[in-house]
């Protein structure tokens, strides 16, 4: 939802960032009685989506299952409450976002409550496993993110709310995290407390204010990372003989939103050279409409769904942050030419 609207706001869709916080304050009113929120719904927010192989249809180059539905709607990812709550607080810090009803505000207390009492359970993540729940560094750092967010929207606004509780679950999140998905032998956080495997989701950790870009176990995840799941300037998601088992069969292809990721990081780090020498070597890799699929396979050829949605939400952010950056560099940069030459400035 936080990419989504992100990607919505700095490009100017004011309009269309409207419409879409309106459809998930509608799916925030439709909370179960614990105060969760259901996975996924329907376009037209409908809650039965039930998987369906359809064995008379082939996909691109034969490839197949083609399903409709996704089985993943009834696994328990809890780290979607932190891309809600961003996505929220985004649009609410907004200069065209509209302010937060009582009824919407009362419906994010039960369901940060909710995440205060359930942040600990493992769950199937942002990878949607089908061989077991784990506890993932990505969902707690996402559960962090939805306390997060929630204690600043009461800081700026009043809004009444269980700050203490909140406070204290989020600071909780925060110490497990640094003492049990940091891995000194692997110097970088992992994918989930019981393994030693890396995962891409983890270089979202410095973008959502998690951790500071130059933190010295953030720059030691992104060069572990550029070393054991990078291809050239492609990353995979994770290592798959080494991570949760994810209960698909086939080879696995690069992740191309992972790859963007990786771009915000390093930008976020400074290191501006190798953002742009990997982001201008993704863009080649588009097809001649400039769209990306889910993957890129290690021949270069686009594999699954396409186009891809988060892709090029990744792409969206990733451009505009690296782009910022470089016209910052270039400013002060060219500030410091004037000053060396300027007698008034010596």
């Amino acid at each position: 939802a936080c990419f989504t609207l992100y990607g919505l706001l700095r490009l100017g869709f004011s309009n269309e960032a409207r419409r879409f916080m309106d459809w998930l304050e509608a799916r925030c009113h439709d909370l179960n009685p614990d105060g969760s929120i259901q996975l996924m719904y329907g376009i037209d927010g409908r809650h039965e989506l039930p998987e369906e192989e359809l064995l008379h249809l082939d996909g691109y180059r034969g490839s197949r299952p083609v399903r409709l539905g996704n089985a993943a709607s009834g696994q328990l990812q809890l780290d979607m409450y932190g891309p809600l709550m961003d996505a929220i607080y985004l649009y609410n810090q907004d200069k065209d976002g509209s302010p937060i009803s009582y009824s919407l505000w009362m419906n994010l207390c039960r369901l940060l409550d909710y995440v205060s009492a359930n942040w600990q359970q493992p769950d199937e993540g942002i990878w949607e496993v089908r061989g077991g729940r784990h506890n993932f560094v990505y969902s707690r750092v996402m559960c962090w993110v939805a306390l997060d967010r929630g204690i600043r929207l009461s800081d700026k606004h009043g809004y009444p709310a269980d700050r203490t509780k909140w406070i204290a679950e989020r600071d909780r999140i925060y110490t497990e995290v640094m003492q049990s998905g940091w891995d000194n032998n692997a110097q970088a956080f992992v994918q989930h407390y019981e393994g030693a495997g890396l995962d891409a989701a983890n270089l979202i950790m410095p973008l959502v204010y998690f951790i500071s870009p130059n933190d010295p176990r953030m720059l030691s995840t992104i060069d572990r990372t550029m070393e054991q799941l990078a291809s050239g300037s492609l990353v995979y998601r994770y290592q798959a003989w080494n991570s949760a088992p994810d209960g698909l069969q086939g080879e696995e292809g690069t992740f191309s939103m992972c790859t963007f990721w990786l771009v915000e990081a390093l930008t976020k780090a400074g290191r501006l050279h190798e953002a742009r020498l990997i982001f201008e070597k993704m863009l080649s890799y588009s097809n001649h409409l400039r769209l990306f699929a889910e993957e890129v396979s290690h021949t270069g050829e686009q594999l699954g769904n396409f186009p891809q949605a988060l892709t090029h939400m990744a792409l969206i952010s990733a451009a505009y942050n690296l782009d910022k950056a470089l016209n910052k560099k270039q400013w002060n940069e060219s500030h410091t030419r004037w000053a060396s030459t300027n007698p008034y400035t010596r």
